[in-house]
């Protein structure tokens, strides 16, 4: 499979530079600068990402470039551009003035293949606090903005291009038309990476990996778990065994539901009841970090016991996709933070590990999953938290806080459906707080609980900003809530942003 190897030295866009080059249907993978594949048969083109460190840094990532020039065609992205201009014996020094946001280009040579079919004129974003103040006799100037003079340049007879901006980003208007020429026309990619291409290879390599032998794997309800499970049914059919655990923290009916949908799609799943298990252990605890580590350690027991209820099981399937993977490595290769699906479940199993979305984005298990034709409940289902309720509850959690807040919840959700505003916002939930208040009810005096709404708009969950729903809509939700929910008498809706608050309260 043709692949373009993207180089990380640790720049926040690095993730949104692999994006844009699998929207043109082109595999890619990032590593860290210094990890190479040593395997390159099937490499077609190689991109250095930007860094938040200078080149002159004495920190600074440094990569061999002599084993990736002339063997692979190159583009440099903002630190990478500034590494290949400084290698050449060229300059880079502190620019006068950061230089942040939007620009024109001024000049464009349209003969240059990195740049045939960019405007001049066209916005570029550019993001860096260094610039090339001197240049190398080899180094040919092909864009210009009107303080950048070398914003773009090729390296003379060689397939070797640095950009001084970030041609990823939404706001470069011709950034894809830039990534196309490099992906397409100068690395000569197929462009033949699709949802359907990828549940093909996908389909035969579980075949040959797992051959006849039986996989565990748990279910939550979302989108990563159930796509894994659609894909290994499809590959290994009832040797594919799915464990699904009510831990008394789903939403209302949500367990009953799921595994309605779970057997309509045609998949062997055992439905576990461990609400009482979940509620037991959380009794008394009311710091959430140890509210998080009890419901985990809850999930991982019983899933772990009812896993050894099986016979002949040799693998465990997680719902791994490829943001895990790489934020669970640093550029140095040091763990910047562990996952849940990335080895979480306890290694006393002795099972070999399957994970057929680690390859994946977010928003390609989607494509795959409607690929599948998986409902669109599953496919287009708001981003729920792994502890479920549990970090909507602020305080002990009880069997009665549990009621109370799906209920509410359940009222908001589906009004956000009834309305037509659930695809419009990226996640909605109810909060019930550790607070009562007074309230008037039938012209008695009542003291209850108060719950949150909240609705965020997000792309990837890193920042958020809160969602301005109608006024009328909240009222209609606010008047159902408190007419229908019993122990609720007031409704507050949270319009904090991502930072500094954090989606959930918990």
């Amino acid at each position: 499979m043709q692949k373009i190897i993207i180089l990380d030295f640790g720049s926040q866009y690095t993730q949104l530079i692999a994006r844009r080059v699998r929207e043109l249907n082109t595999y890619c993978e990032i590593h860290p600068y210094n990890k190479f594949p040593a395997d390159t048969a099937d490499v077609i083109g190689v991109i250095l990402s930007g860094s938040p460190f200078s080149v002159n840094s004495p920190q600074a990532p440094q990569v061999n470039l002599q084993a990736l020039r002339g063997r692979f065609p190159l583009l440099g992205i903002c630190y990478g551009a500034q590494y290949l201009a400084k290698s050449l014996g060229g300059t880079v020094e502190s620019a006068e003035t950061r230089e942040y946001g939007k620009a024109n280009l001024t000049f464009v040579d349209a003969a240059d293949p990195l740049m045939e079919g960019v405007r001049q004129g066209s916005v570029v974003w550019m993001s860096h606090g260094d610039t090339i103040t001197s240049v190398p006799a080899k180094l040919q100037r092909v864009a210009s903005t009107a303080d950048v003079r070398e914003a773009a340049f090729n390296i003379r007879g060689e397939q070797t291009w640095g950009v001084q901006f970030h041609p990823e980003v939404y706001h470069s208007q011709d950034g894809m038309v830039l990534l196309r020429n490099f992906v397409q026309h100068i690395c000569g990619s197929k462009c033949s990476w699709t949802p359907d291409s990828f549940i093909e290879s996908t389909v035969a390599d579980l075949r040959a990996k797992l051959g006849d032998d039986n996989v565990v794997l748990a279910l939550s309800g979302g989108v990563d778990s159930t796509v894994a499970a659609v894909l290994l049914n499809k590959a290994i059919g009832n040797r594919l065994t799915c464990i699904f655990v009510d831990n008394g923290l789903l939403r209302l009916n949500e367990f009953s539901q799921v595994m309605e949908d779970y057997t309509r799609l045609g998949l062997n799943v055992i439905g576990v009841d461990a609400k009482d298990d979940f509620y037991q252990a959380l009794s008394g605890v009311t710091d959430p970090e140890r509210k998080r580590k009890v419901i985990g350690k809850g999930f991982i027991d019983i899933f772990d016991r009812e896993a050894h209820k099986l016979s002949n099981i040799k693998w465990l399937a997680q719902g791994t996709i490829y943001p895990d993977v790489i934020e669970s490595l640093s550029i140095t290769g040091m763990t910047i933070k562990s996952h849940h699906n990335v080895g979480g479940l306890p290694e006393k199993m002795n099972l070999k590990l399957v994970e057929p979305l680690r390859l994946l984005f977010k928003d390609e298990v989607r494509r795959v999953g409607r690929a599948l034709n998986i409902p669109d409940r599953f496919i287009s289902r708001h981003p729920f938290p792994g502890p479920g309720l549990g970090v909507r509850i602020l305080g002990e959690i009880t069997a009665e806080k549990v009621r109370i807040l799906q209920e509410a919840d359940n009222i908001f959700i589906q009004g956000l459906r009834d309305h037509d505003l659930y695809d419009k916002v990226w996640q909605a939930g109810v909060v019930l707080l550790p607070i009562r208040s007074v309230g008037v009810m039938g012209d008695e005096r009542t003291y209850e609980n108060v719950v949150a709404l909240r609705a965020v708009n997000s792309t990837d969950g890193m920042t958020a900003t809160w969602t301005p729903l109608p006024h009328d809509f909240l009222a209609e939700v606010s008047n159902a809530i408190i007419r229908r929910v019993r122990g609720v008498n007031r409704v507050v809706y949270d319009i904090s942003s991502k930072p500094p608050s954090t989606i959930e309260w918990e």
